[in-house]
């Protein structure tokens, strides 16, 4: 008999009354469980990255403006994002997202809705990760290799330090590269930087 996936679940909602019942119609489920709940996302990411969650569900419109179009980029590892709505949301914001629950939504098709959004995310987990730069730590490496700090890299593009950190430790674990001017080098050769952009 084939054993059934647990998905551990982080909730990001400041109403405790939705929090609430959203946890209670989760509860009676075994492949889902809520393992944190978060009244906020931008000063809780590091919190939320720690607990390295299988899905996170989350109020579109409690995320920073500046965020709304690389909400994705918060946190870490891909971990897949569902939006759970009561008031109108934007189209674009929504898409950003790989599925959303509106809080009239019955019960079961809830639960249908997060299942296969895991269900689609889990062939990928499985899977060894490769050594190719995603475009996102690509974008990191490039600039790194300009001279950027953690902070400056962390502020052009809306993510936390914690999560620049992430990144640079995937960029010198996928390329075998660890010092900044061998990094520098490997951006240059692989036509992601051109050499009178470094300073």
């Amino acid at each position: 008999m084939v054993s059934r996936k647990h998905y551990r679940i982080v909730l990001i909602e400041p109403s405790a009354i939705i929090t609430a019942g959203i946890q209670e119609l989760i509860k009676g489920e075994r492949e889902l469980e809520v393992i944190a709940v978060f009244a906020d996302c931008c000063h809780s990411t590091e919190h939320i990255n720690d607990l390295r969650p299988d899905l996170i569900i989350l109020n579109p419109l409690i995320v920073d403006f500046k965020y709304r179009h690389c909400v994705e980029d918060l946190f870490l590892g891909n971990v897949p994002l569902v939006a759970l709505v009561y008031q109108y949301v934007e189209p674009e914001t929504l898409r950003h997202y790989r599925a959303v629950i509106d809080i009239e939504d019955e019960r079961a098709k809830i639960v249908r809705k997060l299942l296969q959004v895991m269900e689609t995310v889990t062939p990928r987990q499985d899977v060894p990760e490769g050594n190719e730069l995603s475009e996102r730590e690509k974008e990191i490496l490039v600039s790194v290799a300009k001279g950027m700090i953690n902070k400056e890299i962390a502020e052009q593009h809306h993510i936390s330090i914690h999560t620049v950190i992430s990144h640079r430790k995937n960029i010198s674990r996928k390329t075998g590269i660890k010092s900044v001017a061998g990094l520098t080098v490997f951006a240059i050769l692989n036509n992601l930087l051109d050499i009178n952009d470094v300073e």
